[in-house]
């Protein structure tokens, strides 16, 4: 799938490190240097502009080793970008850990996955089919 892409930034296009990667690192964009504080937020630009085809989003998922060494993660994860939207490709980071991070221009900051979707087109009903599972709702399918 071929897509449109603008790189305002001064690093290297997203791509996919081996043949079965599903992301593609995301990196920051910025004039200066960051500090995130222990639960602060802060939208990072990455200096990208994509035109997906309809029928398509992208995912803004967390990096799982920033994460996990540094308590850096994506707030809203996965972010989506739908494919009318024209705007810069940003990334709201959120600092879970107990110190202040740097965020430096070009850090790696999060992935990048197209993914395909489908439109639902709703059926009003009086009744929904049966299941095992019926109404069970979180944790209810987990052994006992």
């Amino acid at each position: 799938m071929n897509i449109k892409i603008i790189n305002k930034s001064s690093h290297q296009l997203p791509h996919y490190e081996t043949i079965a990667s599903a992301g593609m690192d995301l990196r920051a964009n910025l004039s200066e240097s960051k500090i995130l504080k222990p639960l602060e937020r802060s939208i990072v630009g990455t200096g990208l502009y994509i035109e997906l085809p309809i029928g398509t989003e992208a995912q803004v998922r967390p990096r799982s080793g920033l994460a996990a060494k540094k308590g850096i993660t994506v707030l809203n994860a996965p972010g989506t970008i739908d494919a009318d939207y024209r705007g810069e490709i940003g990334v709201i980071l959120v600092n879970l850990s107990n110190e202040n991070f740097l965020i430096e221009n070009g850090e790696r900051i999060a992935q990048l996955v197209i993914a395909k979707h489908e439109r639902a087109e709703w059926q009003l009903t009086e009744e929904l089919s049966s299941t095992d599972r019926g109404e069970g709702g979180f944790g209810s399918t987990g052994v006992k």
